[in-house]
């Protein structure tokens, strides 16, 4: 029986960026998936957007569809409600677009075949215009110390690891998801296998790409994590980081 795997996106008052995602999703070719939408309250026309999309993905044997429309306390608090939603048995984010049509089923059978916890792999930042502004390539797993750390919006995890290191911590703006991936991966007890391809295809202008006044936040935010979870040199190791995340940019079309 194949494993169900639970996808979990956040919206709000972004119905043209919504429907990129979702339809994105319809075209994976992986056969048991359960989509999770957490809308906080939109009033852009989502919510009937999602009663027509519930009608679409029924004619999808073997997947299924869960959404709420509700007030939340922003993104890292929708994304527990995704989680507290969720029952499948591999649960991951998906706020753009997947960049291929298999990756679902890579990510199973990555998992499958090396016994791994989670899966992560390549990421491409695009502007509008759909060209390559950043090249997310961190390569498979370091030591966090070095500064290397997976593309969040590629890390799919058994639902055994939210049930043991919990969900995202709400009192951060922006690198709530830093700080979950440090928590996991820290003890280098969660075992990932790594994709080495792009999995998903990411618009640049989010929270923590949005320039340099939130890029600042989250770098402190993301020494905050480090301390958090008793990590040494969290400054030295946010600055590593932040070199490898330049380096990214070397790839920008001119």
């Amino acid at each position: 029986m194949s494993k169900t795997v639970s996808v979990i996106t956040t919206t709000y008052e972004d119905l043209g960026h919504l429907k990129e995602v979702a339809e994105s999703l319809l075209l994976q070719d992986y056969e048991s998936v359960e989509y999770v939408v957490v809308d906080g309250g939109s009033k852009d026309g989502t919510l009937e957007y999602l009663k027509d999309f519930q009608k679409e993905i029924a004619n999808k044997p073997g997947w299924r569809f869960t959404y709420i429309s509700e007030k939340d306390e922003g993104i890292y608090d929708a994304i527990n409600k995704g989680l507290r939603l969720a029952t499948g048995d591999i649960i991951g984010p998906l706020f753009d677009r997947f960049a291929k049509k298999d990756v679902l089923s890579r990510i199973v059978r990555s998992m499958e075949e090396e016994g791994t916890d989670g899966v992560h792999g390549n990421l491409d930042y695009m502007d509008e215009k759909g060209n390559t502004v950043r090249k997310w390539r961190m390569g498979d797993r370091q030591d966090i110390r070095s500064g290397w750390m997976p593309a969040h919006p590629t890390l799919y995890l058994k639902r055994k690891i939210y049930d043991i290191y919990g969900g995202y911590k709400t009192d951060y703006r922006i690198a709530a998801d830093y700080e979950f991936m440090v928590r996991i991966l820290e003890d280098k007890k969660v075992k990932l296998s790594y994709i080495p391809d792009v999995l998903i295809h990411m618009y640049y202008g989010g929270t923590s790409t949005a320039g340099a006044g939130s890029y600042w936040e989250s770098f402190w935010e993301s020494v905050r994590a480090l301390k958090e979870n008793g990590i040494s040199h969290p400054i030295l190791i946010c600055l590593k980081r932040t070199l490898k995340v330049f380096g990214q940019f070397q790839w920008r079309k001119q």
